[in-house]
C-alpha cells in the first residue's frame, strides 16, 4: 500500500479506505457506504505525533502497589 500524505490540503475529498483515493462522491471499492476519513480529520493536526506514542505505564505499577 502507497504512503498516504500526512497534511493533505482537502482531506475530505478523498476517501482513504484503500490504495484506490477515490473521490468521496464516487467510491469504487465498495469500502462501504462512507467514505473513510483521513486521520488528520479525526485526531486533528497533530494526529502522527499523537499515534506515535508509548503507552504510559499504569500509575499503580510505577507506585509499586498491587
Amino acid at each position: 500500500m502507497a504512503a498516504i500524505p500526512l497534511h493533505p490540503a482537502n482531506p475530505e475529498r478523498i476517501c482513504w479506505g484503500c490504495e484506490r483515493y477515490c473521490p468521496a462522491d464516487s467510491l469504487a471499492c465498495a469500502n462501504g457506504t462512507v467514505r473513510t476519513q483521513h486521520p488528520v480529520e479525526l485526531f486533528g493536526e497533530d494526529w502522527l505525533e499523537w499515534s506515535n506514542r508509548t503507552p504510559a505505564e499504569p500509575a499503580w505499577i510505577a507506585q509499586g502497589e498491587d
